[in-house]
């Protein structure tokens, strides 16, 4: 998680403009009992500046994906755990309703407004997983944009980036597939993956399978709201840097690069 973080970060500050696109990366070496691993580094770095910065810190963004709190207090019980957002979600909404009047990631996963299971696309992708086998993998997938309530000529529109998301069993494990058109690096990024990875865990748990894989695609990822020159960043680039870094003895053993595509012109 912070390695595909920190080379992505990394490269785009060591390259000309602020925007690769498009970014396709795969996060895997996920640990048994779906725990997620982190640099530690990296994370209490990044959101120190983000709090510098007056931005969310990556566990409220993470929280807009999975509600890993609300899954914790289910005690495995995804029923409680869709039962519990139900009750929070109006909270939520009412918070902060500049930032989620139009929803969040996971209301809109299992609360969709229409659609099998009440509009709970994860419930019905669970239960036809629990219910047959030897289906068609593209029935596991689940959406996040409605063009009836998302398409708009605003200017600005910071929901949904997020497009969709499949999850294919595979003999390794579970695969989770991720779209976005855009993200933004700075202050979105390692939220994101933190919430689909933490998702893609949940969904793993609950078909009975290994997490494989995590298959982030973003359309134009740009790392905008603070400058490339900020001195702020600095401990955040030695973190990357560090965490990115082969250790001592072990240049044989450092996995293989981030594969991005070249900027544009």
């Amino acid at each position: 998680m912070s390695e595909a973080y920190s080379k992505t970060l990394l490269h785009i500050l060591e390259h000309p403009g602020n925007e690769i696109a498009p970014l396709v990366l795969t996060i895997d070496g996920f640990e048994e009992g779906y725990n997620i691993p982190e640099d530690p580094k990296v994370r209490a770095t990044l959101d120190a500046l983000l709090a510098k910065k007056k931005k969310r810190d990556v566990e409220d963004v993470a929280y807009t994906i999975f509600p890993h709190r609300l899954w914790t207090m289910a005690q495995g019980d995804r029923a409680k755990l869709f039962e519990f957002y139900k009750m929070a979600f109006p909270f939520y909404r009412a918070q902060n309703p500049k930032a989620n009047g139009k929803g969040l990631y996971f209301e809109r996963l299992m609360m969709y407004g229409r659609g099998p299971c009440e509009g709970n696309q994860l419930e019905w992708i669970l239960s036809r997983y629990e219910s047959r086998s030897g289906v068609r993998r593209s029935m596991w997938q689940a959406t996040t944009f409605d063009p009836a309530r998302d398409h708009s000529a605003t200017a600005q529109l910071g929901f949904p980036c997020l497009q969709h998301v499949s999850f294919v069993p595979t003999k390794a494990g579970l695969v989770t597939n991720a779209f976005y058109a855009t993200q933004q690096l700075f202050d979105k990024a390692y939220g994101n993956y933190l919430g689909l990875a933490q998702l893609a865990a949940f969904m793993a748990h609950e078909m009975g399978i290994p997490l494989a894989r995590l298959n982030v695609t973003i359309g134009v990822a740009k790392l905008e709201r603070i400058s490339k020159t900020d001195s702020a960043m600095k401990p955040l680039i030695e973190a990357a840097r560090a965490c990115v870094a082969p250790p001592v003895g072990a240049a044989q053993r450092q996995s293989p690069p981030l594969q991005l595509a070249p900027q544009p012109a």
